[in-house]
């Protein structure tokens, strides 16, 4: 059997970048998905010929579509499909600081319309290889946060997900849903004193969902770093 293949979104950098690296390790040929080819250049560059680069937005129905063809056109299959993009802004709905409304739009899109076309484009191939689909959701997407609207679209990840493993009842496809507790990255450098995870913790978990025997399917996996408050 060939190498198994897995895409990526949101894969320059961050958990994405990790999440390349470590299936790389695992015999994994990748598929890299995000706005420029210039982000994903080094990546690739570092990865090899088993890497493909296709700057796409992901926000973006045609784009995001083609893109998949063109990874079944290149591999001839998809085997794992990770909806990983986002973004996170800081909100006040009372208007107490936080990014102006104007800039909410497309972390609405990316975290969430991006995160359902991903799905979308992917399934058709994924049940055909009987494969696993994978989303970044949040902490942040299972309790309270003041003011979050960040907060609100990974909930709306949560929902998404199980949902999408309802519809995939009998078709040999895993859903599973990672929500991380605090992570380094570029996104949450302004929280500082903070316990944090390394994005590749992430990754090893990613790689935990997609080693289990195929009657296993790994619904949810909450990860946080040690000492974390829970409602952070």
């Amino acid at each position: 059997m060939a190498e198994p293949v897995m895409l990526i979104t949101g894969a320059s950098r961050g958990i994405g970048a990790a999440s390349a690296r470590a299936a790389a390790a695992a015999g994994y040929r990748l598929a890299l998905l995000a706005r420029t080819a210039d982000a994903l250049a080094p990546l690739v560059d570092e990865l090899g010929d088993d890497a493909l680069a296709l700057p796409c937005d992901i926000t973006d129905w045609p784009a995001l579509s083609a893109a998949v063809q063109q990874v079944e056109d290149h591999f001839g299959r998809l085997d794992a499909a990770f909806a990983n993009a986002g973004l996170s802004l800081e909100t006040s709905f009372l208007g107490n600081g936080g990014a102006d409304p104007e800039q909410w739009r497309d972390m609405v899109l990316t975290n969430v319309y991006g995160a359902a076309i991903t799905a979308r484009a992917a399934l058709p191939a994924l049940t055909r290889t009987s494969g696993h689909l994978l989303l970044t959701g949040s902490n942040a997407g299972r309790g309270i946060r003041p003011g979050s609207l960040y907060s609100a679209t990974k909930w709306a990840v949560t929902g998404l997900a199980q949902n999408i493993r309802a519809e995939c009842v009998g078709t040999g496809v895993r859903v599973t849903l990672v929500q991380p507790g605090m992570v380094e990255t570029e996104m949450t450098a302004a929280a500082q004193d903070v316990p944090k995870l390394r994005a590749e913790d992430i990754a090893n978990t990613v790689l935990y969902a997609l080693g289990q025997l195929p009657g296993v399917d790994v619904n949810e996996v909450i990860i946080r770093p040690v000492g974390q408050d829970p409602n952070r």
